[in-house]
């Protein structure tokens, strides 16, 4: 009778256990990544903070890194997508640029937001998978956003038509002919003339995208141009704009 008990009461506690465990798995591994060549934004440290919120509030898990060394077939294969927040610059070098390659093109997912578009402009690899690459851009403004398609991961919350302070940035050509637009600004309803010494801009004409994405080299890509300001970071509309690219990006869901 006694081993009876003792047998039963190890079954229940394996079962706590196991439960336990199981209640306490994450649904993916996030690599947040803010690595600055030039330009360093305030917003970072609220974006930190945000998607940190959001893998609280959603269950995954975020580790974030200011050291490229993290960019290693090893230290990368643990997580299903790297998030590029605000980085400017050339942040990895030869190694690491193949290493990250090579974890895209085993079906993971890339999230870039704001100036990850202003990153690594020479590697032609990079900037095809962002898609578009930061040229310049005007004062901060308030402007209209223009939802172009809401069938995508946390759109859900946008109106068609929405009013919007950030940083407008223009972009020069497209190195992809895949992407699909999320968001536009209307430039009607700001000032776009941009010039810093010989380079300037009158903006980008009737369609000003924003925000993207596409399948891209095995893997997915999502970007998003807002995220300047640091209180862009707890509106409520713009955390779900980036959980949906960050759930697609690492999931391919939600489609």
């Amino acid at each position: 009778m006694k081993i009876t008990f003792v047998k039963s009461a190890l079954v229940l506690l394996l079962l706590v256990l196991v439960s336990s465990t199981v209640s306490f798995s994450q649904q993916f591994k996030v690599l947040l990544f803010t690595k600055t060549d030039g330009f360093h934004h305030e917003s970072i440290h609220e974006g930190v903070a945000a998607i940190r919120l959001l893998a609280s509030r959603n269950n995954f898990t975020v580790d974030w890194h200011e050291n490229a060394t993290i960019f290693n077939d090893k230290a990368l294969e643990k997580y299903a997508v790297v998030i590029f927040l605000n980085t400017t610059g050339n942040i990895l070098n030869a190694e690491q640029k193949a290493a990250f390659e090579k974890f895209i093109k085993a079906g993971k997912g890339y999230v870039g937001i704001h100036s990850a578009s202003d990153t690594e402009y020479d590697w032609v690899w990079y900037t095809k998978m962002v898609g578009m690459m930061f040229k310049i851009h005007p004062q901060q403004q308030t402007a209209y956003l223009k939802i172009e398609d809401s069938n995508f991961p946390g759109m859900e919350r946008f109106p068609k038509k929405l009013l919007w302070t950030d940083e407008w940035y223009d972009f020069g050509e497209r190195k992809a002919d895949d992407l699909h637009f999320l968001i536009s600004v209307d430039e009607s309803t700001y000032a776009p003339y941009a010039k810093w010494g010989e380079k300037e801009s009158k903006g980008m004409g009737s369609f000003h995208p924003i925000s993207w994405y596409h399948n891209y080299d095995g893997g997915r890509a999502f970007y998003t141009a807002l995220g300047h300001i640091p209180l862009t970071f707890s509106d409520q509309i713009f955390q779900d704009h980036l959980y949906g690219g960050i759930y697609w990006a690492a999931t391919g869901k939600g489609l």
